[in-house]
């Protein structure tokens, strides 16, 4: 791949749900913070490629911002199977030894029907390898920027699944001839 990439990695605003349910990709954005969503507008460059996770939030976020972006699969949060639609204090009571066999190792196991963050690292560097040299703003899921993060600091997952990823944060990084370099990780824009 030819040139430089500069990448915009914008969390999906917070979901418009129950707090503490693993959400599934229907689930709305939260967008009541019109101030944030602007102080982030101005933030991003202008004719920037523009892509996004499939799910409802990502979309209605990035619409929030101006943007329309092209849906990639690959940048799906995490695929948390049988667990979907479900809330961890739930999941923690009556979700047997699966629930707490998975946070003992959350990088490498499975949820029942779902994928690891391993997984998600593999698929989140397939969908990297995809954007082009130029400016690119992707309004993604706080596991796919610790993916992302993960891919450009040569990280183990273990230790990617250390960052913080706050709804409406701005993290940068960008891919040079050279490797990678990251410019800032869950910043708040003001």
């Amino acid at each position: 791949m030819e040139g430089a990439t500069f990448l915009w990695l914008i969390r999906h605003a917070p979901v418009d749900g129950v707090k503490g349910t693993i959400h599934a990709a229907d689930a709305p954005a939260d967008l009541t913070d019109r101030a944030q969503l602007e102080a982030l507008r101005s933030r991003l460059p202008r004719d920037a490629a523009s892509y996004a996770s499939p799910a409802r939030r990502t979309i209605e976020t990035a619409r929030a911002l101006g943007l329309e972006p092209d849906p990639v699969r690959e940048f799906g949060e995490q695929d948390f199977g049988d667990w979907t639609g479900r809330r961890h204090d739930e999941l923690a009571a009556s979700g047997g030894e699966a629930y707490a066999q998975f946070w003992s190792d959350p990088a490498r196991l499975r949820p029942p029907g779902g994928e690891s963050f391993e997984d998600q690292v593999a698929r989140v560097r397939l969908g990297l390898s995809r954007i082009g040299a130029g400016s690119a703003t992707l309004v993604v899921h706080s596991g796919t920027i610790r993916a992302a993060l993960c891919i450009a600091l040569d990280l183990t997952p273990e230790a990617a699944l250390r960052f913080v990823v706050d709804p409406l944060s701005l993290t940068r990084i960008d891919r040079l001839a050279t490797g990678w370099r990251v410019i800032s990780v869950n910043q708040r824009v003001s």
